[in-house]
């Protein structure tokens, strides 16, 4: 397993990179294959958010990619309920994998899984949302974002009718991205 342990907003030191590979260590054990995890973590600068210390893992396995984000007071903390998230996930992906090579096996094709460079991974799209978006101002999108605790929020300008992104800037304060067409 190669793990990389990253900071955002943050130093990471070895104490923390240890933590965290002595949690995740029992998740190579559950995969077969040599395996890629990154893990990032993120203090939040907004005072408003209690929980703001952010772990996020992605592990890279032969045939897919597992995603993980966690949040809580402590890196520590965080760091665990990642883990335990983590080998659930494993967990899942080791059972559809298996009924996966049962079902090739009494088909007679074992096919071998495509395998993605590292370039591919970091270009691909891991989850997809559907949004109702509603009709808010840019202040009431503020609102919601603060509300709801994500990084952005895509809404209909009532004033201007278009599509807006509003979102929080790591130095503080929001961002408003307004297309023109």
């Amino acid at each position: 397993m190669r793990l990389e342990v990253k900071g955002r907003n943050v130093e990471v030191n070895d104490s923390i990179r240890r933590y965290a590979a002595d949690k995740l260590d029992r998740i190579e054990k559950q995969l077969p294959e040599t395996t890629q995890i990154e893990v990032e973590l993120t203090l939040e600068t907004n005072p408003s958010i209690a929980e703001d210390h952010i772990a996020e893992a992605t592990v890279w396995t032969k045939g897919s990619t597992l995603r993980v984000r966690e949040r809580s007071v402590g890196f520590e903390a965080s760091i665990d309920q990642l883990a335990d998230k983590l080998e659930r996930q494993v967990t899942r992906y080791r059972e559809k994998r298996s009924r996966r090579e049962t079902g090739r096996r009494a088909n007679g094709a074992v096919a071998e899984e495509p395998a993605f460079t590292e370039e591919q991974l970091e270009r691909m799209i891991v989850k997809s949302k559907e949004l109702d978006l509603q009709p808010l101002t840019a202040e009431e999108a503020t609102a919601e974002l603060e509300l709801i605790g994500h990084d952005f929020l895509v809404f209909v300008n009532s004033e201007t009718g278009k599509q807006n992104v509003v979102y929080r800037r790591r130095g503080g304060g929001y961002g408003l991205i307004d297309p023109q067409q």
